[in-house]
């Protein structure tokens, strides 16, 4: 409990001398203050519009300002550096500031938020928004927003990107709040891509790229041949085991691969003749067959009888 209690007291000193600052640097455009504590002491960053204004003639109005750090605060041994704002219209602080002195001063509050959203945006900032709350127009509190561009409301990119600043402009009916939200123009969000081009082909990187090519066509090629051999080689094997396979005779003698030797004939002797036997007929037999007699003759001859 006692380590919160001190980052609680020292988180309440530093808003202290954060509003302390900015009301002994009011003319010369308070911008931000950032506080480190080194070996050394402390050291305290005032960034500034005019750093002329802060650190005075001779360094006198510097010297003053760090003795009523050191006494009023307790910061031990305080080193000032005064640092200059590169572009006065994308600080938030500054910005906010500048409109509630133009309020102060008698400008509409719909004329001087539109015309701080203009400058803020033709300086590159990726957007903006100006809240102006208070009794604007009569005796109830009213909020008015200006915006343009893009703007996050929430998550890290908030966290990150967007710089907020807040001013208090004292008129006749009461206090009215000014509120500026800067989106910074280098901010990069996570759904920006940059597609990054191939580099220019070179003379040498075309011929390598050529040989490649070549090179690849001609594998190609041989596995086409080696596929299609392979084919070849599938379908004779099939056909072969679907063939019937052949009964080889007696008479035919020797291996498959073996070539038929013709047969020499020989020649017959002179002397040596066979004797041919005389080829007879066979004797042919009659055959007799038997008519059948007609069964109606026989009733005829016996009527012939009778009569």
């Amino acid at each position: 409990m006692a380590s919160e209690r001190k980052f609680v007291t020292e988180n309440i000193r530093r808003v202290l001398l954060k509003e302390f600052v900015m009301k002994r640097v009011g003319r010369a455009g308070f911008g931000g203050l950032d506080v480190q504590r080194t070996p050394m002491g402390t050291r305290v960053t005032l960034i500034t519009e005019r750093p002329g204004l802060v650190i005075g003639r001779r360094g006198e109005a510097i010297k003053s300002l760090t003795h009523a750090i050191e006494e009023d605060f307790n910061f031990n041994n305080p080193q000032i550096e005064v640092q200059e704002v590169e572009n006065p219209n994308l600080n938030a602080q500054i910005m906010a500031e500048k409109l509630a002195n133009a309020l102060e001063r008698g400008w509409h509050f719909r004329r001087a938020g539109h015309s701080t959203v203009r400058r803020i945006m033709e300086s590159g900032a990726k957007g903006c928004q100006v809240i102006i709350a208070g009794k604007l127009t009569g005796q109830r509190h009213r909020t008015e927003k200006f915006k343009d561009g893009h703007i996050k409301f929430c998550g890290q990119a908030k966290l990150d990107f967007m710089h907020n600043g807040f001013a208090g402009a004292k008129l006749k009916p009461g206090v009215i709040g000014v509120t500026v939200q800067i989106m910074d123009p280098r901010a990069r969000l996570p759904d920006e891509i940059d597609i990054i081009p191939p580099p220019a082909p070179t003379e040498q990187t075309a011929t390598d790229t050529a040989a490649e090519k070549q090179a690849v066509e001609k594998v190609e090629e041989q596995k086409a041949a080696d596929a299609v051999k392979e084919l070849k080689k599938t379908a004779e094997d099939e056909a072969k085991a679907k063939r019937p396979k052949r009964v080889k005779k007696e008479g035919e003698a020797g291996a498959a691969g073996e070539e038929k030797k013709p047969k020499k004939r020989k020649k017959k002797d002179e002397g040596e003749t066979k004797p041919t036997e005389a080829i007879q007929p066979a004797p042919t037999q009659a055959i007799t067959a038997e008519q059948p007699k007609p069964a109606a003759e026989a009733p005829k001859t016996e009527e012939k009888k009778e009569g």
